[in-house]
């Protein structure tokens, strides 16, 4: 027995090295990046470029002065890049030039909503506003991008630093896809500040986390005229109004209680004054569901039941669902499994939080339907900054202290990628693309 229990010794220590080794090299980049980047030159660097960007909103594909500022940004660093991409779309290259291929991605697009908050840097563009984060996203990347280049000799692979525009409903992820931006990528990850989750903390889950989404709109046409006779008229207003109960039971009564789908109408128009009953009614709204069959059956009754509720009214009614759809949200489970180990390395098991799935949509999610993807949240909550606004708000707010957590993940999740997926040995050149 004794001869037969000490050779496996050797092999036994030799795993232990290994899965030692493994989980060195897994802390190896978390640690690193956090650290540079919650120094005082990279941390001002991101609130600098954060506020520049905040105080200069555009629109989807109106992008033009953010895209000049990441370019001039990314020749300063002699990170090479392709651009336009998508109009206003850059896409960067740091690391080897060679597989494995791992992407990064950043929104850079503004609402047209009005800022309310006064402070320094509000937004100088009358109407236009970074009320979603988008600036913050813009800034951690260039700020992980910074970081990336300068330990350009460690990583084993190429990391795509990819700055998209036109996330508030103009697809712009869908466009970049079509461009072919993701060709012999393996995954991609991308992030959004949260004023839901505490400073230091991030939340996830695998799966579906967001839901597909769609917007449609209806004309209803009956005949108009004096309220007072309504017995010569053909009300579209009536019409309306059952469309939209109609439209109500779709969840309520013909999708599972345990599936979550929505049907919301936001937009009703009609009319001018309190005696006059109109010609046409407009209404529209959105419909969300989590699974491709269930958001297509949801598009096929929406329609039959606004063009089958009108004939009831004896209405003519005409419905238009806008482009393009977006897919549910759902990470790789993979790619869970690396977020996990990445993030708890660099923040602690602690400030690791499940998601719950939302109904809300990310065009993120063309990206994760083309390859391998992973999106998650990055906490900003501070009981001592006060309450935080909501994205889409006038009164939103970022706050600055969460900018190193979403640069040294961003930067962590990316390298460690490579390392974890290199193919053979690595390149003696690490010249980029």
């Amino acid at each position: 027995m004794m001869s037969s229990f000490f050779p496996r010794i050797p092999l036994f220590l030799t795993f232990l090295l290994l899965l030692s080794s493994h989980h060195a090299v897994r802390a190896e980049f978390p640690s690193k990046f956090l650290n540079m980047a919650k120094s005082p030159e990279q941390f001002e660097y991101m609130v600098r470029i954060r506020r520049t960007l905040h105080e200069n909103p555009e629109l989807g594909y109106e992008e033009f002065e953010t895209s000049k500022l990441i370019r001039n940004e990314l020749d300063r660093m002699g990170i090479p890049y392709k651009s336009p991409i998508a109009i206003t779309g850059v896409v960067g290259y740091v690391g080897t030039g060679h597989p494995p291929f791992v992407a990064i991605r950043a929104d850079m697009d503004a609402l047209a909503m009005q800022e309310a908050v006064e402070w320094e840097h509000k937004s100088k563009v009358p109407g236009r506003m970074h009320a979603c984060g988008h600036d913050a996203h813009v800034a951690m990347l260039l700020g992980a991008a910074k970081m990336l280049q300068e330990n350009r000799m460690d990583l084993e692979g190429t990391v795509l630093l990819v700055f998209q525009p036109a996330e508030e409903g103009g697809g712009g992820a869908k466009k970049m896809v079509e461009a072919g931006i993701l060709e012999n990528v393996d995954a991609i990850f991308g992030l959004h500040v949260s004023t839901r989750h505490p400073l230091g903390a991030v939340a996830a889950n695998s799966g579906p986390i967001l839901a597909g989404n769609g917007f449609f709109e209806a004309k209803i046409t009956g005949k108009g005229g004096h309220a007072a006779i309504p017995q010569q008229i053909i009300d579209p207003v009536v019409a309306s109004s059952s469309i939209i109960v109609s439209l109500q039971h779709l969840v309520s009564r013909e999708t599972d209680p345990l599936d979550s789908q929505v049907v919301t109408v936001g937009k009703f128009q009609g009319g001018r004054t309190f005696n006059v009953i109109p010609d046409t009614v407009t209404l529209g709204g959105t419909f969300r569901a989590f699974s491709k069959e269930n958001f297509m059956q949801l598009k096929h009754r929406i329609e039959e039941v606004i063009i089958r509720q009108a004939g009831v009214q004896r209405c003519n009614a005409s419905v238009n669902f806008l482009s393009p759809f977006y897919p549910a949200t759902i990470n790789d489970a993979h790619l869970d499994k690396h977020f996990r180990a990445v993030a708890e390395t660099m923040l602690g098991d602690g400030n690791i939080k499940d998601l719950q799935a939302s109904m809300g949509a990310e065009d993120f999610a063309f990206f994760a339907e083309a390859i391998p993807g992973y999106f998650y949240f990055v906490g900003m909550a501070n009981e001592t900054e006060g309450l935080l606004e909501s994205g889409h708000s006038p009164y939103f707010r970022v706050n600055e202290a969460a900018l190193p957590y979403g640069a040294a993940l961003q930067a962590s999740l990316a390298a460690t990628y490579l390392r974890e997926h290199r193919q053979g040995p690595v390149p003696s050149s690490h010249d980029e693309l």
